[in-house]
């Protein structure tokens, strides 16, 4: 072979579009946009059209979206390989991205056939709800819905909201919880996130959502029985349209990945920042010295590196792990159990504590002007203090919920 027929061989060709290679490509470029704007969109609660519009092109809320319906239909996995990339760029942008398109595949997953052919005719960005609120009274044709859910996270952009409710008839007797996905023309979407509203995560565009007195018709409303369904011989309504175990709706361990994804690549954010100090600026303390001739700060890089490859690898594994546990159904009918997905997301939080304590580590030992107000480690730092409060990083709490269900408790989270 030629010299120069190999060079033609070699070069990188771009990825095609459609591809998670592709969308990697796009959310690497957009990390620089993201860092550049983080001030704007701290201030906005979101994200601004021009990085939407660029989202919306590329086909980022398509990830998760059946081909049946001219989604791309990616894996959970790819799904997370991207949400961690844009949050290393904006962990807020990555929490709102993630949190709006991610409910694409609960309506693959669980609506009925009517419902996925109007909601996916076009691109769905639907934040969603699923701590019951409000009240929802049975009617002919549907439910009338009203009430307000907080912590919408992903709702400037989005074309619908999946929210939960408690349902009743006219005469006030329970029917049980279900899942309602509204269009935006019916819910007001509340001021009351971004700025100094909040500590962090201000740009994950978290608002309330209020919805007054809106008929949801039968077929956007479903039984809300998410966590724990049975599977049996038949699986979810979403495997019967689409043949894909994926939309077999187990939504433990997904919601947990979520989460998780923005925090990694929050820590990669941190260590980016971390990275440039280590060349650029000398010792904290005496001997002053290049930081890449100090012991200490070797030994912080290193640890830094190996918190956060390890937080990647227990999200990503856990993520093929439950793929496997979905097609070992297809295969066999063999239940993927709530337990397992569960236990997956014990896994799944493992990696959390680890990404949080890489930033930790990169906040406490960059240098006290490393952490200025305004500065982008400070804002890293703020953002996974926001993460903690979440009921998600009360480790104590799931691992509990996992062990009372094993012993033949209700799986409360």
């Amino acid at each position: 072979m030629s010299a120069s027929l190999y060079a033609a061989d070699s070069e990188p060709q771009p990825a095609a579009e459609g591809t998670v290679d592709h969308l990697l490509e796009v959310a690497t470029r957009l990390r620089p946009v993201l860092r550049a704007a983080q001030a704007e969109h701290e201030a906005l609660g979101g994200y601004s059209e021009a990085v939407h519009k660029q989202l919306l092109d590329a086909g980022f809320y398509r990830m998760l979206q059946p081909k049946r319906y001219g989604g791309l239909e990616l894996s959970l996995e790819e799904f997370l390989r991207v949400g961690v990339e844009i949050s290393r760029g904006d962990p807020g942008v990555g929490w709102s991205f993630v949190l709006g398109a991610g409910h694409a595949w609960h309506i693959a997953s669980f609506w009925p056939e009517q419902a996925q052919e109007e909601l996916f005719a076009g691109d769905l960005i639907a934040p969603g709800r699923t701590i019951p609120r409000g009240r929802a009274e049975r009617t002919p044709g549907g439910y009338r819905l009203t009430g307000t859910w907080d912590y919408c996270s992903g709702s400037m952009w989005s074309t619908h909201a999946m929210l939960v409710a408690p349902t009743f008839t006219k005469e006030n007797i329970p029917l049980g919880l279900r899942a309602f996905v509204v269009p935006r023309s019916e819910y007001e979407i509340l001021d009351d996130w971004g700025g100094d509203l909040v500590l962090g995560m201000r740009a994950s565009s978290s608002n309330s959502i209020r919805v007054e007195d809106t008929l949801v018709p039968e077929h956007l409303s479903v039984v809300y029985d998410f966590k724990d369904h049975v599977l049996g011989e038949e699986g979810t309504i979403g495997y019967r349209l689409h043949r894909n175990p994926v939309y077999l709706g187990r939504t433990i361990a997904f919601f947990n990945c979520e989460l998780v994804a923005t925090q990694i690549g929050a820590a990669w954010a941190a260590f980016d920042v971390f990275d440039e100090l280590m060349t650029g600026r000398p010792t904290s303390f005496p001997p002053v010295m290049p930081r890449t001739e100090s012991t200490e700060y070797h030994r912080w890089y290193g640890k830094m590196l190996g918190q956060i490859d390890a937080a990647e690898t227990l999200l990503l594994a856990a993520m093929r792990q439950y793929t496997e546990l979905g097609r070992r159904w297809e295969r066999t009918r063999q239940e993927f159990t709530p337990e397992e997905d569960a236990r997956l997301r014990g896994v799944i939080l493992q990696g959390a504590q680890l990404a949080n304590q890489a930033v930790d580590l990169a906040f406490s030992t960059a240098g006290s002007s490393a952490a200025r107000l305004g500065s982008p480690m400070e804002k890293y730092y703020r953002d996974v203090a926001m993460f903690k409060t979440h009921i998600a990083a009360k480790w104590d709490v799931t691992y509990g919920s996992v062990s009372r269900y094993h012993f033949g408790g209700p799986l409360t989270f």
